[in-house]
């Protein structure tokens, strides 16, 4: 595969572990990138880059101001939806969807956008508002420079697989910033069902569609369909799909579907980024079981070889088949030799002091962090957290959390903390949603004083566990160590000893397929609570997490 002044590296999927759904990759300027979505979560949009596919580095998100996005209100799996990232004489085209509504009627709404910029890192344009249609928006720049418009059309209508009803195509004008022409449904789907994600790619004169279908689930898939004409009608790939882990539960990795390919920089390879989800050891069963995927969705990759003009995935051992690969032999250049990746492989360690600001692996729920949420300056060395709205709130929490990525990990905190008053709380979160989430807080009782606790949020009820007696006027490490499908707390007033708090939590539940009707992954970070005056502050002194062998 490599070719001269360039060695082969084995990367492992997936690579980008963690919650990083719905990816969108392109090349630009020899670099590659991939957009992900970020749902509830905020900034809106997670970019990541790489020179060669093995070392991703975060960009700052094009969606960081309210201005730009406002998620306040939005339930759990709302928010950015399957965002798609393209370049064109230039030119970053940022596409995207902004969920407000998708799962409490017939309808969704789901109004689409456009921004753009000369630059990865910005500035980028102010949203301009494409269609509401249907979600999973995607732009296509033709050879001729045209550029097109794709997204899936809900039909409110229908029932089931049926309320998915095709791909609808429209031209884009640049200069007058708008959608023109006819709109056209250019493709129905296959057998498979539900088709959105929908993308198109020119190569050697052909169309190429790529849509997911199946649901993102275990049934999903990616379908490939090409024409000579960008309306159609689109042949099905003949041995469609072109990935899947339907059917083969002895795979690492399942779910996947929903993705596109690009050409590398020197256009000698090609290489499909797609939706992948790795189950609980042990808990898949069979091909028609539910194992619970607690890091979320994630991002593989996979090597594409062309064969009558039809991609085909190929396999580590040199075979075609459309399941998704465990690893990937990737060519980089010669000084990366020797280079060996594997899932969660950035530091197996990494300490956030807050001295100089809020990390970018940190995120907050649907607005964006102010000094009146979260500061660095009113204590420095220090981030304080305001009090903010109850864990169930989905419009003014003050939290901040980052993505578990290892099966295996512990995350530590300090904190200081002084309440007097059970509607102030504060502490660590391990979370999926509002739902679904544990917490170790300090509060205070009434009886006992100064208190620590580890809370259960399910559907529709709190779980409390037994509250212990801790010293006033004193900081508070925290501890949570998970394995698997297993979480624990423990909390020390010294660093040395550490008291284990029960209940002992199943990690397991912060998942999709737990929740049903979710998208994201597990999340690990620091809150607070004041239910009273939205003010009460807690302190921070440093934030840790480490991956377990």
């Amino acid at each position: 595969m490599a070719s001269s002044g360039e060695k082969t590296v084995r990367l492992n999927n997936p690579i980008l572990p963690g919650f990083h759904p719905d990816p969108s990759i392109c090349v630009a300027n020899g670099e590659y990138f991939i957009a992900n979505s970020t749902f509830e979560w905020y900034p809106g949009v997670e970019i990541s880059r790489s020179k060669d596919l093995v070392h991703w580095t975060t960009v700052p998100s094009p969606l960081n101001e309210t201005r730009l996005l406002d998620m306040r209100g939005e339930k759990a799996s709302c928010g950015i939806w399957a965002p798609c990232l393209s370049y064109s004489d230039g030119l970053f085209y940022l596409i995207y969807t902004n969920v407000r509504n998708w799962d409490i009627s017939p309808m969704k709404d789901c109004p689409n956008f456009l921004t753009t910029s000369p630059s990865i890192e910005g500035p980028w344009s102010d949203p301009v508002f494409m269609n509401a249609s249907g979600f999973d928006a995607s732009m296509f720049h033709d050879d001729d420079g045209r550029h097109w418009y794709l997204n899936m059309e809900w039909d409110y209508r229908q029932t089931g697989p049926r309320q998915f009803s095709g791909i609808m195509l429209r031209e884009y004008d640049p200069l007058k910033k708008c959608l023109v022409g006819e709109r056209k449904k250019i493709f129905l789907g296959t057998d498979i069902g539900l088709v959105e994600g929908p993308h198109i790619v020119k190569k050697n004169g052909w169309y190429y569609i790529l849509a997911a279908e199946g649901g993102t689930s275990y049934e999903h898939a990616i379908t490939v369909g090409r024409s000579r004409n960008i309306e159609g009608p689109y042949e099905v790939h003949p041995d469609n799909p072109l990935i899947t882990a339907y059917g083969h539960p002895e795979l690492m990795l399942q779910r996947s579907g929903h993705g596109i390919w690009c050409d590398s920089p020197d256009g000698k390879h090609t290489y499909l980024a797609y939706l992948c989800g790795r189950p609980l050891p042990g808990t898949l069963g069979n091909a028609f079981t539910r194992g619970r995927c607690v890091l979320g969705r994630e991002t593989g990759i996979a090597e594409i070889v062309w064969k009558d003009d039809w991609p085909y995935v190929i396999q580590g051992d040199g075979t075609l088949r459309n399941n998704p690969p465990p690893y990937v032999d990737v060519a980089v250049a010669a000084d990366n030799d020797g280079i060996q990746t594997t899932p969660g492989s950035g530091p197996a360690a990494i300490h956030y002091d807050f001295s100089k600001g809020i990390h970018d692996d940190f995120k907050t729920l649907r607005r964006p962090l102010t000094e009146k949420i979260a500061s660095v300056k009113a204590r420095p060395g220090f981030l304080r957290l305001y009090g903010g709205q109850s864990p169930w709130s989905t419009y003014e929490q003050s939290l901040v959390a980052r993505r578990q990525e290892d099966f295996k990990f512990r995350a530590e905190t300090k904190i200081e903390f002084e309440s007097d008053y059970f509607h102030q709380y504060a502490g660590m979160c391990y979370r999926y949603d509002e739902e679904t989430q544990y917490l170790l807080q300090i509060s205070h009782d009434e009886r006992l004083g100064k208190i620590i606790q580890v809370n259960t949020i399910l559907p529709g009820k709190l779980i409390q566990g037994m509250p212990m007696q801790i010293p006033e006027g004193k900081p508070v490490y925290m501890r949570l160590e998970v394995d698997y499908g297993l979480a624990e707390f423990a909390y020390s007033l010294d660093k040395k000893s550490w008291h284990r708090m029960r209940p002992l939590c199943d990690a397991s539940v912060l998942s999709d397929e737990y929740s049903s009707d979710g998208f994201t992954g597990a999340f690990v970070g620091i809150f607070c609570v004041d239910t009273e005056m939205y003010s009460k502050p807690a302190d921070f002194e440093y934030f840790e997490y480490e991956r377990l062998a």
